[in-house]
C-alpha cells in the first residue's frame, strides 16, 4: 500500500529508512499488533515508508500477513510550527469503516486500531497495482473518467453518511479539523493578507458551522490511489462530521494547480475538473445541490490561495511568477464569492492560457 503523505505535500512514498537497510520497527507498532491480535510471538519485520508528514508509517510483515500500519505524529514535519492532536488516527479508522460500507473497495480495508498506542493497521495494498494518482498528474496522464469515478465515489460517500446523521457523534472532530484544515489553510493565510482576511475568516466561521456529512479533509491526488476497481481514498485523518463542500473544493483545487505544474496537461486538468464535478453534484441528495456548490466554489479561491500563502504551500510551483497568477486569479474571486464553480473554472481557464510563465 502507498503511504499516505499527510496534510501537506511530499513526493510520492517509497521504502526507506536507516541506512544498510537496518530498520528497527518501534515497540509501540509490536505491541499494538500483538494486542490486536495481528501478530504473535514472532520477530516482527518491518520496513518504514518515506514521504509521509503527518505518520509514521510502517510496511510491517508478521507470521499472519503483510499490514501498513501508521501512527500520527504530534508535530507534523513541515516547516510551520503545525501540531495536532493523535486521536485524529482514531477517526481516520472510523472514516474508512464508513467509506467501506458506501463504496466497498474505496477505501483500505481496516484490520485494527489500538486507540491508546495510535497504531491504525489495514490491509497493504501493492503499488504494483495501485498507482498513485499524482505520480500519474505529475508525469501527464490525465483520464477523465478516473476523475469521474472518483466524483461519483466521493458523492456516493457523503450521501451514504449524510442519510446516517447518528454518525455525527462519532465524528465530533471540531478542534482537530481546525487545527488541520481551518487554521493552517484559511486562517494562517488570512494573516498573510489583510485586504482578503474578512472573506477568509468569514469562510473559516461558515465551513465550521455547517455539518451535513461525513468529510474526508485531504482529498488530494497524493492520497488517491489508481486501484484495478477505482479509487481509493487514503489519509482520514482530517475526519469530521461538516461540511462535504470542503472535500469536494479540496480536490477540485488540485486538479486547477497542477494545470501549472505541467502546462501541457492543463486543457486535460479541465476536462477532470469537469468530470469530477459534474459526476460529484449528480450524487448530493442531502440538500439542494445549489447550495453545495455555492460553498464549493466560495473554497476554491480561498484554497487556491493557501496552496501558495497558507502553512501548506504546494512544494511543485517553485517560480514566484507561479504563485503570484494564482494570487491573481484567488483574490478577486475571493471577493467576488461565486454562486457556481464555473466562473472560478473559466478565470483560472483565462489566466493560465494567457499568463502562465514560460
Amino acid at each position: 500500500m502507498q503511504a499516505d503523505s499527510g496534510p501537506a505535500p511530499s513526493a510520492p512514498p517509497q521504502p526507506g529508512g536507516a541506512a544498510g537497510g537496518a530498520h528497527v520497527l518501534p515497540p509501540e507498532f509490536v505491541q499494538a499488533l500483538r494486542e490486536l491480535g495481528l501478530a504473535g510471538d514472532e520477530v516482527v519485520h518491518g520496513e518504514p515508508l518515506v514521504g509521509g508528514v503527518s505518520s509514521d508509517i510502517w510496511r510491517i510483515e508478521t507470521a499472519q500477513g503483510t499490514y501498513c500500519a501508521k501512527r500520527a505524529l504530534p508535530k507534523l514535519r513541515v516547516a510551520a510550527d503545525w501540531r495536532a492532536p493523535i486521536a485524529r488516527n482514531a477517526y481516520e479508522a472510523r472514516w474508512m469503516q464508513v467509506a467501506a460500507q458506501a463504496v466497498p473497495g474505496s477505501a483500505p480495508r481496516v484490520l485494527g486500531q489500538h486507540e491508546a498506542l495510535g497504531v491504525l493497521v489495514m490491509q497493504w495494498l501493492a503499488p504494483q497495482e495501485h498507482a498513485l494518482w499524482k505520480s500519474q498528474l505529475r508525469d501527464g496522464r490525465v483520464d477523465a473518467a478516473f476523475a469521474r469515478a472518483l466524483g461519483d465515489t466521493l458523492g456516493r460517500i457523503h450521501a451514504h453518511a449524510a442519510a446516517r446523521p447518528q454518525l455525527a457523534a462519532r465524528f465530533a472532530a471540531d478542534a482537530i479539523f481546525h487545527d488541520i484544515r481551518l487554521e493552517p489553510y484559511l486562517l494562517a493565510t488570512a494573516a498573510r493578507h489583510r485586504p482578503a482576511a474578512g472573506a477568509l475568516q468569514r469562510l473559516a466561521a461558515a465551513t465550521a458551522a455547517t455539518r451535513c456529512s461525513l468529510v474526508h479533509g485531504d482529498v488530494s491526488p497524493k492520497n488517491i490511489l489508481v486501484g484495478p476497481r477505482g479509487p481509493v481514498l487514503l489519509d482520514a485523518e482530517c475526519a469530521w462530521w461538516g461540511d462535504p463542500a470542503f472535500d469536494l473544493a479540496f480536490c477540485l483545487n488540485h486538479l486547477l494547480l497542477k494545470g501549472l505544474w505541467r502546462p501541457s496537461a492543463a486543457a486535460a486538468l479541465l476536462g477532470a475538473f469537469d468530470a469530477l464535478a459534474a459526476a460529484y453534484l449528480a450524487r448530493v441528495d442531502w440538500e439542494p445541490r445549489a447550495a453545495l456548490e455555492r460553498r464549493a466554489a466560495a473554497l476554491l479561491p480561498a484554497l487556491l490561495l493557501a496552496r501558495v500563502d497558507g502553512k501548506s504551500p504546494v512544494e511543485y510551483l517553485t517560480q514566484e511568477a507561479e504563485r503570484e497568477l494564482v494570487r491573481r486569479v484567488a483574490l478577486p474571486l475571493l471577493q467576488a464569492a461565486p454562486a457556481r464553480l464555473a466562473p472560478v473554472r473559466r478565470a483560472w481557464a483565462a489566466a493560465v492560457q494567457c499568463g502562465a510563465p514560460s
